[in-house]
């Protein structure tokens, strides 16, 4: 007997006898334009939106792979019966990965949950909510982070934590002497400066400079 038939026989009596196997269904059309749909936004927000203010790459191939692993998840979990404990679950997947090898800040994090909830949004869209609804949800959250990115928070201020041993210079009356050489030795033009934990058996301390990224000559790392 042959693997297909095997695969394709009836079960035997007090057994439920499987589904048969769809392979083609109208729903493919549905599934290529909501694809589309939210590859063109996913690139929207992720290359035209995150990436020319943060240069990060290794960002790019992570939202990219997560907006469509969600949409798939979503679309076919969409034909099963499942209830609000299960959609919750699926989000409790990425609360328990969390990226926990390395950290993550709070804004990077911010688009990751805009590109999941996008992503789901255009998977799990019903034909109750048009096309024109669809587009209206996605637009505004274009819309919502242009403007926060390029026109309401267009001097981000960035931090850095640097291992100090001058401390010396850290005394309050010895600030701007302090903010001078941090910004000879970093190449960084420092807007303001916070002193943290002090090491007086290793003469070292922990020092916190904020600048604004936009305004450096040096590449931005991001990196707290």
């Amino acid at each position: 007997m042959t693997l297909i038939n095997l695969l394709f026989m009836p079960l035997k009596k007090g057994i439920i006898e499987p589904d048969h196997i769809v392979w083609f269904s109208e729903d493919l059309y549905t599934l290529l334009l909501r694809l589309g749909t939210n590859l063109l936004f996913l690139t929207i927000i992720i290359r035209f939106l995150y990436y020319p203010r943060t240069k990060r790459k290794d960002y790019l191939f992570t939202y990219y792979l997560i907006g469509m692993i969600t949409f798939f998840l979503c679309f076919g979990l969409k034909k099963l019966d499942i209830d609000t404990g299960m959609g919750l679950g699926l989000f409790a997947i990425f609360g328990i990965i969390r990226y926990r090898t390395d950290a993550i800040e709070i804004k990077e994090m911010t688009y990751l949950f805009l590109i999941i909830g996008i992503s789901v949004v255009n998977a799990l869209a019903s034909n109750q909510i048009s096309i024109s609804e669809v587009a209206v949800i996605n637009f505004t959250v274009i819309g919502l982070t242009f403007v926060l990115e390029n026109l309401w928070l267009m001097k981000h201020e960035t931090r850095k934590t640097i291992n100090y041993e001058r401390i010396d210079l850290i005394t309050p009356d010895r600030h701007l002497e302090m903010k001078a050489d941090l910004e000879k030795r970093t190449g960084l033009v420092i807007n303001r400066v916070e002193v943290g934990k002090i090491d007086f058996l290793n003469d070292t301390a922990q020092v916190r400079i904020f600048y604004y990224g936009n305004e450096q000559e040096l590449s931005d790392y991001h990196v707290s």
